[in-house]
């Protein structure tokens, strides 16, 4: 099954300038292992040492938030989109 996966701009340097990849997974663990064989630079970016999703990486698949589905046992399906979203933090303070 091949699906989608979005890569963030700031992310895009360590996969090959590429906006997106399609891999074959049938859950989003699947794809995010299938991204970070391919470009192996991502995996520092979004695993800790001991293999977890790292607490800033957000992860959707269709626009659903991993974290309220399965998280990375969420299933995928042919022409699903898995988009990572980074969390942003600071601004000014007024």
């Amino acid at each position: 099954m091949a699906v989608k996966v979005i890569i963030p701009t700031p992310l895009r340097a360590y996969a090959g300038k590429q906006e997106s990849i399609e891999v074959a997974a049938t859950t989003v663990s699947e794809a995010l292992s299938a991204l970070t064989s391919q470009f192996s630079e991502l995996k520092k970016h979004l695993f800790s040492d001991d293999g977890r999703l790292r607490s800033f990486v957000n992860v959707y698949v269709n626009d659903e938030d991993i974290r309220y589905l399965q998280k990375e046992q969420t299933a995928v399906r042919d022409g699903d989109t898995v988009s990572i979203v980074p969390s942003i933090a600071g601004g000014a303070r007024n």
